[in-house]
């Protein structure tokens, strides 16, 4: 849980050191491409083979564009004007977002009054977070804006997973390697040509922590998700969500000296009691309620 919440946590630094050398295009194909290269050999060494069916891949195509493709390009474009952590704080309204939606689609049906509670907390903490009456901060800007956007397409293909591949008789390595492979595909056809033909920079630090982003950030952490799941069920897996403004703040103030706003960290400590709230409903939590947190990243 530690490491797998150090790798998803720090994705944030490690895509604002790379977009030093490279667009925020290549920044994603990369990622996508070397995660995939990973996690696709590990399932055919456990023995797994990647789907046949043709609707199935379509699913995990467009599981892809909101899981992966949409939220990491809108992540790396914010984070070339806002702080690391400043990412990882907007990407903990993610639970949020996923239940409002789950509620909207009518995939959640019954809402307890502390779930009611939890989005209204959440919602106050994300205004928090915010401070739309402050205009000289970080978050009120587009930047910041697109990250937000970025949670929310998160929420998207939770929501899109729930309905369409949760209680497939198919592993969750499987899916997550076949995510990834439709990710990198669609990454290389339609992002790389908008922002990915500038000449990149090949420093050291550039280079090493795009390899960290896709190799550990995403492909390993994807595995230890999967091994968590496995052990442990997904509702476990889940309360890695709340480790990651931790980690990236954390590593935003250490690494690259950033100095979050205190009204900012305590929206982001309001937003995720808030989620917490949300996430409690009166009885033990089952496989199907926790199905939309068990893969972030």
């Amino acid at each position: 849980m530690a490491a797998l919440a150090l790798l998803w946590g720090s994705s944030f630094l490690w895509t604002k050191v790379a977009l030093e050398g490279l667009t925020a295009a290549q920044t994603v194909v990369v990622r996508l491409t070397l995660a995939a290269a990973v996690l696709v050999p590990v399932a055919y060494a456990l023995g797994h083979r990647m789907p046949a069916s043709r609707g199935l891949w379509l699913h995990l195509g467009v599981a892809a564009v909101f899981g992966n493709v949409v939220p990491y390009v809108l992540f790396a474009v914010g984070l070339e004007d806002i702080d690391s952590a400043a990412g990882g704080m907007l990407n903990a309204t993610t639970p949020l977002w996923t239940l409002l939606l789950a509620i909207a689609v009518r995939q959640t049906k019954n809402v307890s009054r502390a779930q009611l509670v939890g989005i209204v907390v959440a919602l106050a903490g994300t205004l928090l977070i915010f401070t739309p009456w402050d205009l000289g901060t970080q978050f009120t800007t587009w930047a910041a804006f697109a990250c937000l956007c970025a949670a929310f397409s998160y929420a998207i293909s939770y929501v899109y997973l729930a309905r369409f591949l949760a209680g497939r008789d198919i592993s969750p390595l499987v899916l997550s390697a076949g995510q990834l492979v439709a990710a990198s595909l669609i990454s290389i056809l339609v992002v790389m040509p908008v922002d990915g033909l500038a000449a990149p920079v090949w420093r050291f630090d550039v280079v090493a922590s795009v390899v960290i982003l896709g190799v550990l950030g995403t492909g390993v952490a994807y595995i230890l998700n999967y091994r968590i799941i496995s052990d442990d069920g997904p509702v476990a897996a889940s309360a890695v969500v709340y480790l990651l403004p931790l980690v990236a703040v954390g590593l935003g103030v250490l690494v690259l000296d950033e100095r979050p706003a205190p009204t900012a960290l305590a929206g982001v400590v309001v937003v995720l009691a808030g989620v917490a709230l949300t996430r409690w409903n009166g009885r033990p939590p089952s496989r199907r309620d926790a199905v939309t947190g068990r893969r972030r990243r």
